[in-house]
């Protein structure tokens, strides 16, 4: 679509298809990392089955097998013991468990650390930083169950420091924007990198294109510049110079998510209490799965259904004001873990002394 648009002249916040690779295939993410000199986990790639067990021979378990392609977000197989990881790779490459996706996997050390979420808007030369955020991909409290898209995120993440988050946009950030430039692709819009924080410092574990949900959110919750002004200037390539101004409020988002959620679930449940949540102050209610029936009823219509986001002073007051404005809204079966930005309150709470 974008080069479509671009073709004809109009204006498009987002990359082509060769920038968009980035998130479309993993090993594409290797190479331009590798070339961008951005620090990663130690991988190979391969589409041949024994090559691929000996990668794993060669890296050691725990390991991490995954599809090149898009999975659903189900391509990723974190393995304990070579048996599970030789099973993962026999289901890709010779069952294939992922169809196109794959054909070709990826074969990688495990990061161990915690996980930060970083995005940037760029013109292709200039970057512009984002504010940080952490979100939640297990369905349960505690990081229990399968993962999901995500049920949850806030903003600043602690772990991503002024420091750090200028590290990462020096090391990682503006040199990958580099190499896509040095390979003829100009890449206007999003980057948005999956950050493993280790003993080592800041690696990256993917690269999307877009702005990533939940954690979007409470970014937005907290950014005071004019998100059009900042996407203008993306698409005119006229972003250098250019800085965001934030809320220095913390900010948390709480998904509500449909019963069954990632598996099966039921649509057409009549959600009550949204407009209730969204009057309350500094909370903002994000639509995902709804849509309205023939009485004009709000109904649930997708596994992750709302994004219920406040803004507090501190992350314990942004925490509250989300969960009271959670329970204002129901129906039946609706599922949220009940221990958003835990890691959070606990950072700030050692911080104050608590």
């Amino acid at each position: 679509i974008a080069d479509l648009f671009a073709e004809r002249g109009l204006k498009v916040f987002g990359p082509g298809r060769e920038g968009a690779r980035l998130e479309a295939s993993k090993a594409f993410t290797k190479l331009v990392l590798t070339e961008a000199g951005a620090p990663t986990a130690a991988y190979g790639q391969t589409e041949d089955p024994a090559e691929a067990k000996d990668m794993v021979a060669r890296f050691g378990c725990p390991v991490v097998v995954k599809a090149d392609g898009l999975a659903a977000g189900k391509g990723v197989v974190i393995c304990t013991d070579e048996a599970e990881a030789h099973r993962a790779i026999e289901e890709m490459l010779v069952g294939g468990r992922f169809g196109v996706a794959g054909r070709r996997v990826v074969v990688e050390e495990l990061l161990e650390g915690e996980e930060a979420s970083f995005m940037a808007v760029t013109d292709g030369r200039a970057v512009l930083p984002l504010a940080s955020s952490q979100d939640h991909k297990a369905v349960f409290d505690d990081d229990r169950g399968p993962n999901t898209g995500g049920m949850g995120a806030y903003s600043p993440a602690p772990v991503m420091t002024a420091e750090m988050s200028a590290w990462v946009t020096g090391q990682i950030i503006e040199p990958t924007v580099a190499a896509l430039r040095e390979r003829g692709i100009e890449f206007r819009g999003v980057l948005y990198a999956g950050l493993m924080i280790t003993d080592e410092g800041p690696k990256v574990l993917e690269y999307n294109v877009r702005f990533g949900d939940p954690e979007c959110q409470p970014i937005m919750a907290r950014l005071r510049t004019n998100l059009l002004d900042i996407m203008q200037a993306t698409v005119a390539g006229e972003l250098e110079g250019m800085r965001a101004e934030w809320d220095d409020r913390d900010a948390v988002c709480v998904v509500m998510s449909s019963e069954g959620y990632p598996g099966d679930y039921e649509k057409g449940r009549v959600i009550d209490g949204i407009e209730r949540a969204a009057a309350m102050t500094d909370v903002t209610v994000f639509h995902a799965g709804t849509a309205r029936d023939e009485c004009g009823r709000w109904i649930t219509a997708g596994g992750r259904v709302l994004g219920v986001s406040a803004l507090g002073h501190g992350v314990a007051e942004a925490v509250s004001t989300a969960y009271a404005a959670v329970e204002q809204i129901a129906w039946e079966g609706a599922h949220y873990r009940r221990d958003i930005a835990h890691r959070a309150v606990a950072h700030a709470a050692g911080n104050s002394g608590n």
